[in-house]
């Protein structure tokens, strides 16, 4: 049987799964260096089956001609998550899926079946995007590392800095307004990236828990590769857990959910 390799070229980073020796492995490159990549491909893995997904699957098909073979993006990300939940022991029949790459798909998915809700354009684009407006760089990993020494509180208004002495009618550490005190330019670059990482998740949140509440879905599982590594954004998410009372899973490896999927795709 001729080997199989599943690639997610994604508009931020290219995701590659394949089997070597009866595991699974994983690789990322940018989107920038999708030619290297197209190099590597065919000098290491000539004999291979490419099975392709996501928004610059084209491109590559057109590279690799006539041994790759596009997978449907939406089904592919949702396979690979079914498979990454086994692998950590998790049975779910019924969940809300939030994909967050460049920008953020949310799905709801259940045993039998599954549909994409809708999305949003807020996601790891925006992170960086942004981030290097604030900060003078546009490296993702310098961009988190910066926001986890930040605190976004002296960036965004809280519920406490409007009632002051006074109790507040909802909790009092909720962000009021995003960014609301940076004009007040007591924030430091990385207090605003801190911002700029609760306004991506705060979004997304409102935007997941909205799903789950349209479905009754009682858990909501995060993947993408805004995720990876992003331990500022992680905290954020799981932030909401207790208060909105979902069941908040995010997927070891889940930046490559897409590239899974599609290598697990008969064909």
């Amino acid at each position: 049987m001729r080997r199989s390799i599943g690639v997610d070229a994604g508009g931020s980073l290219v995701k590659i799964a394949f089997e070597e020796k009866g595991s699974i492995h994983y690789k990322t490159y940018p989107v920038e260096d999708i030619d290297t990549l197209v190099n590597w491909l065919k000098l290491s893995a000539s004999d291979a089956i490419f099975k392709l997904t996501g928004g610059k699957a084209n491109y590559l098909k057109e590279r690799l001609g006539n041994e790759s073979i596009m997978i449907d993006e939406f089904q592919t990300i949702v396979d690979g998550v079914r498979l990454l939940l086994m692998e950590q022991n998790e049975v779910i029949n019924d969940f809300i899926l939030v994909s967050i790459g460049t920008g953020t798909s949310i799905y709801h998915v259940q045993k039998d079946h599954n549909e994409r809700m809708f999305g949003t354009g807020i996601g790891g684009g925006t992170l960086i995007g942004l981030g290097a407006k604030l900060a003078s760089t546009s490296d993702f990993h310098q961009i988190i590392k910066l926001a986890a020494k930040g605190d976004h509180k002296r960036s965004d208004l809280l519920v406490k800095d409007i009632y002051d002495r006074h109790s507040p009618p909802i909790l009092a550490d909720l962000t009021a307004a995003n960014f609301g005190k940076a004009h007040k330019q007591n924030a430091l670059k990385e207090d605003l990236l801190a911002s700029l990482v609760q306004l991506i998740g705060e979004t997304i949140i409102l935007l997941a828990s909205s799903a789950a509440q349209m479905k009754n879905s009682k858990t909501i599982v995060f993947s993408g590769g805004t995720l990876a590594g992003n331990t500022v954004l992680k905290e954020v998410l799981l932030s909401f857990q207790e208060m909105l009372g979902y069941q908040m899973i995010i997927l070891e490896n889940g930046e490559f959910a897409g590239a899974r999927g599609a290598l697990s795709t008969e064909v």
